[in-house]
């Protein structure tokens, strides 16, 4: 009675603020960017929230937040943790919480409100919530990691060898079983609050009384766990009775343990699966009890006969024991745990978005082939898993082949892949049975069924029938941030294949591939992040990237080309400076993209011991190793660098590197600014004398990356920088506009030729299809982005490293930036890109503050443009004119605006605040 007296309140109080006569509106509340979240772990959380208003122009300049640890009493405004004041602030975003200290595994509330400009005051925001995680080793009291068999220290692996490993003799060979865990307990009090805080290495299912505790997959996220193990929080008041209650999970193997079976890009061996758990009861009479996974607990194979991350998963029905996780199920035959060691790694509360079950995908075609197999063709490229409903008899057995490609007999291709790669199921018999892999996941968009036959279809050997096969896609459940759309169903086509890429390999690390690596190349992070970001929240999951890097550095200073690293690989495909720059260049792009200082004082340690890294093995600032532009487009097979020097490349990022920092040194006010500007002073001049020629006014070979990169980075000296574009230009224009860079240098040309207002040869270049290109790869047939700029076959057909022109999407023909000076799109940019071969564009995206929107459409007598722009920000609108006279521009009301107008460069620039315009622009 009391919860739900305290819920209508809340309501009543949620009710008012839609009213408020001042037409200032606070919404998205979020704790750690992250809205009502569980587990966190720090004592001073950034709180931050966005505020619509009836009024353009708006902007905050006080607040005052109210912190306790009672929802009600903090609806009335008493807040027993921290109460601001009036605070004359303009921050609404990443405010630190600066009340008591916080408490383990508690809940707190708060509110805000603000004043704008006018010294308007807003209503006070709906109450919203954070809970505290479980800070240390302590707090877990008397948890203990469980197993049902436990692996000998002798026979563990790690790090992992790359490869099949068939020379381990005993190591890693033994086949894990996927073990069920099961704790029966009673609850006969009234309940006030339930916290489940659980890890299952590699990952797992957690259930309550026969129900799921959450829709997540592959949980937890996957790191290096001797040094770092992810647990999860999640609130399950309401999955609990009176009575007997049970807690269950299923554990598998991910990436904590893979065996030599099947195909796997290496072998590795923390442990067997294991699983720790901490459920704290909170009675309405004050008391409270703790379940906890220790020796109590019981034990038994699950029918998942086999499950690899790299493999697939088997499941034999025969083995189901329905109710396994329901209080009426008989445990009798089941065995007491094992106590285990656990992971090395300290336990860390997950804070990235879980994966899911995002879509399914539909069936596009069935076909029927020789051999009595069927193939299921879902039209898509994409990272997944099936689901499938069969009927048949008990013992019968389905295989089921995913594979990205075809042979031309129709039947599935996984040699660029990884082979074998499958899932298989064993019928129970019974009726109509429903099945899905719960631990592992592939890139695909076929799948070949061996031993079944579609429903509807001839049946002759009286095989089990599928009833239905889905293409469940499941990625990193992050919100999108952005949206684009045009006039060209070429480019919408391009988003949408780099899209797909994206959306495969955004896992709980950003992965190269779904398939065959399914491996954390860093490089991609930053060269494809502004892309990444434009299209999804991608905080979280860099932020445990940065964390991942920490743990991956060695003592040296090297920050490895993939993290976590589960295997220590060779020459330039461990230690490469493009790759490990990521580990520099992550912290510095989270504070601009979000406004997070925390993290670079976080990883301050690591990047000042790269950077030492990084001129320990320069020779006078000059560094000539790595892989280079990989894959740029030349006469050889793709692979490292043809058309570039690799010391171009490296030095040219290890000068940004350096450059970085001194910014960085300068956010956080440290003492080395000075010194690291001057580092980085240095490095430029070496980089010019080795590379440039001022007669020719070309670096090194000429290539699009040896152009673009020093363009960029601004190494380029001043008087040159003209003629240096116009080079790059006319190289580009002499080359037929076919593109040639590569990883590395494809990011850093779209950037330079968005910069220099070069939009309409980026448009010519990504629109043919003759030439190895995204509109070639369309032409073949591709649904994801390729590894390859000619969509090879004997390489990945969805790969995330060539999309570098989604960013040129929003921020050039859409026109979303921010200023030189801006940290979080506090001052926006539209500067629209008016391409010829474009009628309309339509761009969206949600920065920390809210929504911008930036739309034009060209007529033959004039442009209009229409833009969003959130409260708590000013834009600098760029129009295609150098005549103020012809511009018009009006609000939402369709009242004529009289804003600031400025003349540069041939273009007028509008200066406007917060609301909803439109702009007309007459010929």
């Amino acid at each position: 009675m009391k919860r739900a007296v305290q819920t209508i309140f809340l309501m009543f109080i949620l009710f008012s603020c839609i009213k408020h006569p001042n037409g200032l509106y606070i919404e998205k509340l979020q704790c750690e960017n992250h809205e009502n979240p569980l587990g966190i772990e720090t004592q001073h959380p950034h709180l931050s929230w966005q505020v619509t208003s009836s009024k353009m122009k708006g902007l905050q300049k006080a607040c005052q937040i109210i912190t306790g640890t009672d929802s009600l009493k903090v609806a009335k405004g008493t807040g027993d943790l921290w109460d601001s004041g009036k605070v004359l602030s303009g921050e609404s975003i990443n405010v630190l919480y600066s009340g008591k200290p916080l408490k383990s595994g508690s809940k707190y509330f708060w509110k805000v409100r603000i004043w704008d400009e006018s010294n308007r005051v807003s209503q006070w925001s709906p109450i919203a919530s954070w809970q505290m995680g479980l800070f240390s080793a302590s707090d877990w009291k008397g948890a203990q990691w469980i197993s049902y068999e436990k692996l000998d220290s002798s026979l563990c692996l790690v790090p992992g060898i790359h490869g099949n490993g068939d020379n381990l003799k005993e190591k890693a060979i033994k086949r894990p079983v996927i073990p069920m865990f099961r704790k029966s307990f009673q609850s006969n009090k009234e309940l006030h609050s339930a916290t489940l805080s659980i890890s299952g290495l590699g990952h797992y299912e957690a259930y309550i009384n026969g129900k799921k505790v959450s829709d997540s997959f592959l949980s937890p996220g996957w790191t290096d766990y001797d040094q770092t193990a992810l647990y999860n929080t999640y609130d399950v008041t309401s999955m609990l009775h009176k009575g007997e209650n049970v807690l269950g999970a299923i554990v598998g193997n991910g990436f904590y343990n893979i065996n030599r079976e099947r195909y796997r890009k290496l072998v590795i061996s923390y442990g067997m699966p294991e699983m720790k758990t901490h459920l704290k009861l909170n009675f309405s009479d004050g008391s409270s009890e703790t379940i906890v996974s220790d020796q109590s607990w019981k034990t038994s194979p699950s029918p998942i006969i086999y499950s690899g991350i790299y493999g697939g998963e088997d499941y034999d029905a025969t083995l189901k024991q329905p109710g396994w996780n329901t209080p009426d199920f008989d445990d009798s035959n089941w065995q007491p745990v094992l106590i285990s060691n656990g992971p090395k790694g300290k336990l860390s509360s997950e804070m990235d978005y879980p994966l899911k079950e995002m879509e399914s995908i539909p069936l596009k075609k069935i076909t029927l082939l020789k051999d009595g197999s069927s193939l299921y063709d879902f039209g898509q490229n994409a990272s997944g898993i099936i689901g499938v409903n069969i009927q048949g008899k008990k013992g019968q057995q389905i295989k089921l082949y995913p594979s990205e490609l075809i042979n031309a007999d129709s039947t599935f291709n996984q040699r660029a892949t990884g082979s074998p790669y499958y899932f298989s199921y064993t019928l129970n018999g019974e009726g109509t049975e429903e099945w899905k892999p719960r631990f592992t996941y592939y890139g695909f968009r076929y799948v070949q069924v061996f031993g079944a036959v579609p429903e509807n279809y001839a049946n002759p050997e009286n095989l089990p029938v599928i009833k239905s096969l889905a293409f469940l896609h499941t990625r990193n459940s992050a919100p999108e941030n952005g949206t684009f759309a045009c006039s060209s169903e070429r480019l919408n086509q391009i988003h949408a294949l780099i899209d797909w890429a994206i959306k495969s390999n955004f896992q709980s690390v950003l992965t190269d591939c779904p398939h065959r690596e399914k491996l954390g190349w860093l490089e991609q992070t930053y060269l494809m992040g502004n892309g990444v970001h434009f299209r999804y929240d991608n905080y979280h999951l860099y932020r445990q990237l940065i964390f991942d890097m920490m743990d991956g550095q060695t003592p040296e200073g090297l920050i490895p080309d993939i993290a976590p690293e589960y295997v220590e690989f060779n020459g330039g495909f461990r230690d490469s400076p493009e790759w490990g720059s990521a580990g520099i260049i992550l912290p510095y792009l989270l504070y601009l993209w979000y406004g997070d200082t925390q993290i670079i004082d976080e990883a301050w340690p690591m990047m000042t011991k790269y950077i030492d890294y990084l001129k320990n093995k320069s020779d006078n600032h000059f560094l000539d190793y790595g892989l280079g532009d990989w894959f740029d487009l030349g006469p050889q097979r793709p692979g490292v660098a043809q058309l570039t020097p690799i010391a171009l490349t490296a030095t040219a990022t290890y000068y940004y590197d350096v450059k970085c920092m001194a910014e960085m040194a300068s956010i956080l006010q440290k003492p080395e600014t000075e010194k690291l500007q001057k580092w980085a002073e240095e490095i430029r001049e070496e980089f010019n004398s080795k590379f440039f020629n001022p007669k020719t006014k070309v670096y090194s070979t000429g290539s699009q990356t040896a152009m673009a990169m020093p363009y960029c980075f601004d190494i380029v000296e001043e008087q040159y920088k003209k003629q240096v574009f116009s080079n790059l230009i006319d190289s580009i224009k002499a080359n037929n506009k076919a593109l040639t860079a590569g990883d590395v240098g494809f990011h850093f040309l779209i950037e330079a030729l968005t910069k220099g207002e070069a939009s309409q040869l980026i448009f010519e270049m990504i629109n043919r299809d003759d030439v190895p290109g995204y509109g070639f790869q369309l032409k073949k047939g591709a649904t994801a982005l390729t590894e390859s700029w000619a969509a090879l076959e004997n390489v990945s057909n969805n790969h995330l490293m060539l999309g570098h022109v989604m960013e040129w999407f929003y921020s050039g023909l859409a026109g979303i930036q921010q200023t030189e000076k801006s940290v979080a799109y506090k001052e926006i940019r539209i500067k629209p890109e008016f391409v010829d071969g474009l009628s309309f564009v339509k761009g969206s995206f949600e920065s920390p503050y809210g929504k911008i929107r930036s739309e034009w459409k060209k007529t033959a007598n004039d442009i209009q443009i229409k833009i969003e722009i959130p409260f708590n920000t000013t834009a600098q609108v760029y129009l295609p004119t150098s005549y103020p006279g012809s511009v018009q521009i009006k609000d939402a009301t369709n009242n004529t605006v009289t804003t600031k107008l400025k003349t540069e460069k041939g273009k007028v620039i509008a200066y406007v605040g917060s609301g909803i315009y439109t702009i007309e622009i007459v010929q």
